[in-house]
């Protein structure tokens, strides 16, 4: 029986609204993770998230007999076990849904989010030949979502009962009341503790893990056969019954391509929010803890709104972000709660140029390119002269950033004030997006036609003669990072495979083909690229155990799904775009499809996977450019569908 719970507790489904709040959890019905919550709220869209119902205990009478259908880890036990009674569960359209059978009952709950808006809707159906008795127990906690709430905390959850079926509840005095309803119903008002609720993922990733919840009372309903109620959770007494279905996929919609391709871009409209400070759109970079930071929109763009062909989200993101340029930067992130702007990224702002060519190619938007090339001449001249954290281009025409303490490239793993892998100097990923940042800024001159003396054809020219003597190595592979003519970094990392995958190369072909031999050899794996080469003494076979064992982990060797997306170009553009080079890349693509449909959260993908064996998701369960990265793959013009099927 343990094994069923495990498993059906492994599993999550993710409903978003738009605005930054979810409802997730378990297909157990147990709640794994401290950010779990049928309602999570964000009152600053997308930030100041709040988890304000934990769950809902269900149980049926039918027959004279009472059937539990919900499940809890507690200490030592599983109660109920509800979860025995589940036939069947799964994601659709933004909507999760069970389906309870047993040989007296047949009932199936659905669950949607309101587009918008922080309200969850909860619908009961009674698939069953006889009538059934519902009892609804939601069971309320008021946290922001990082955090654990315990009964200790002193919360009165003050309840007002406007009729039969309809609940205002305040927290505490002054707090943005939550709103309960069933369409049919009575409400039985007891206040009640639940304690000791165990959250087992949090165990695993060394927090505290222990959590309470409160209820209110109990709603019993009446179910004829045939008969729907539904029970909703708002922060807006006249909330909306309308489901968030976002657009579901407009773009692949009706097209001649894979139903993974369809599910992918469904699946990425999750990410796309409104920012409530700039009126304008942006990008999630993870659930269920992360938002929108800098270097994650600029990569997640190029899949989630430039290769489905959606030219305002586009613009309206790139747009959002010119505002906050900043001595040259772009930011690392917004903060939560009204903090200052972080610029501790160098590699965001590089990456603006790169997505800007991509819109460019795509939308042929000339005139909002001439509008932004000033800011692009901006950002090119501050580099030269040198900006924050000592970024600059050094003598040899490479561009140098980082100072201790501080984590400005991707790898940007900090515990403690320890910076794990800090790449002080000129980092070739780095150094492969400047080289594309000079060159697009040059296409961008030429078709707006407003060339301007940046000495651009003299900063490409030094970097093409120094990129391969300093950084091409007597393997034939890329050096990580360099000091000219102090110290190099010759450890395998994916961060060359930017070589071989961006617009412009200082590669040759046969260069190439030595960085993707070398990538294929020691750091692909089916669900991603390694962050180092197992062989290195500073290797992490697993990513576990508390902050300072997953930090350690998290590019040392952990594997990275997006990373994947950047190979499979990299191929693509080495050996070509024909029929059968596609047919390679889609079958290589194969245990992420199954990871997408069958592991972990449901229609989604991980951040991260372990770095000897992967096979389960960690990190973030759900990452922006996870399905980014295989958008821009398979939505690529020049992909070739000939030989691919749904099979």
């Amino acid at each position: 029986m343990e094994n069923i719970f495990d498993n059906l507790s492994d599993k999550e489904y993710l409903l978003t609204n738009g605005i930054g709040g979810y409802c997730s959890s378990t297909f157990s019905g147990a709640n794994t993770r401290r950010y779990h919550g049928l309602l999570v709220a964000s009152f600053n869209p997308p930030t100041e998230r709040k988890v304000l119902v934990s769950k809902i205990e269900e149980k049926i009478i039918c027959a004279g007999k009472d059937y539990e259908l919900s499940a809890n880890q507690y200490p030592g036990a599983i109660h109920p076990q509800g979860f025995q009674h589940i036939a069947d569960y799964g994601v659709k359209h933004n909507q999760a849904y069970v389906l309870f059978e047993h040989e007296q009952f047949k009932l199936q709950k659905l669950l949607s989010v309101a587009d918008a808006e922080n309200t969850t809707l909860i619908e009961y159906s009674n698939l069953s030949d006889t009538a059934i008795e519902l009892q609804l127990n939601p069971l309320l906690v008021y946290k922001d979502y990082h955090s654990l709430f315990t009964e200790a905390e002193r919360f009165d959850f003050y309840t007002e009962q406007a009729d039969d079926s309809h609940l205002k509840i305040f927290a505490e005095y002054g707090a943005t009341p939550l709103f309960i309803k069933v369409t049919a119903g009575n409400w039985q008002l007891e206040r009640k503790w639940y304690k000791n609720f165990q959250h087992s993922i949090e165990k695993e990733r060394g927090f505290h893990f222990e959590e309470d919840a409160v209820s209110i009372g109990i709603a019993t309903v009446h179910l004829k056969p045939g008969d729907t109620i539904a029970i909703s959770f708002s922060t807006e007494e006249n909330h909306s019954k309308e489901k968030a279905v976002h657009d579901k996929g407009l773009f692949t919609t009706g097209k001649d391509i894979p139903a993974f391709v369809k599910h992918l871009e469904e699946s990425s409209r999750q990410f796309v929010v409104q920012r409530k400070s700039t009126g304008g759109s942006t990008i999630i970079a993870g659930y269920h803890w992360l938002t929108d930071w800098g270097r994650d929109t600029m990569i997640a763009l190029r899949g989630i709104s430039i290769a489905t062909m959606r030219k305002q989200e586009a613009k309206s993101i790139l747009q959002t972000f010119f505002q906050y340029l900043d001595s040259g930067m772009l930011p690392n992130r917004f903060p939560d709660n009204n903090e200052e702007l972080e610029y501790n990224t160098v590699d965001a702002t590089l990456w603006l140029f790169v997505t800007l060519y991509e819109y460019q190619l795509t939308f042929n938007d000339t005139e909002f390119i001439k509008s932004v090339l000033p800011s692009l001449k901006n950002i090119i001249e501050e580099h030269v002269k040198g900006t924050r954290y000592h970024i600059k281009v050094t003598d040899e025409g490479l561009l140098y950033a980082g100072e201790d303490g501080v984590q400005l490239t991707w790898m940007d793993a900090k515990v403690n004030g320890y910076v794990v892998t800090p790449r002080i100097g000129c980092a070739v990923e780095i150094n492969l997006l400047w080289y594309n940042a000079l060159h697009v800024y040059q296409q961008f001159e030429n078709i707006t036609g407003n060339q301007t003396n940046t000495g651009i054809d003299n900063l490409i020219a030094l970097f093409e003669m120094s990129f391969p003597k300093y950084f091409i190595n007597e393997a034939g592979n890329l050096n990580d990072v360099v000091v000219p003519g102090v110290a190099t970094d010759k450890s395998i990392r994916p961060n060359q495979i930017y070589s071989a995958s961006l617009p412009f190369s200082p590669l040759n072909k046969e260069q190439k083909k030595r960085v993707l031999n070398t990538v294929e050899k020691y750091l692909l794996t089916d669900y991603g690229l390694r962050t180092l080469n197992k062989e290195h003494p500073d290797f992490k076979t697993l990513y576990k155990g508390d902050s300072w064992e997953r930090d350690n982990a998290y590019h040392q060797g952990t594997v990275w799904p997006f990373l994947w997306g950047e190979w499979a170009l990299a191929y693509l553009q080495y050996h070509g775009n024909d029929s059968l080079d596609c047919l390679y890349i889609w079958n290589a693509s194969k245990k992420l499809q199954h990871h997408f449909y069958i592991e972990g959260c449901l229609n989604a993908i991980a951040e991260i996977f372990d770095g000897l064996e992967p096979n389960k998701g960690k990190g973030c369960v759900q990452q922006a450019w996870s399905i980014s990265m295989l958008l821009r793959v398979f939505l690529d013009k020049k992909f070739d569908y000939s030989l691919i099927s749904d099979n």
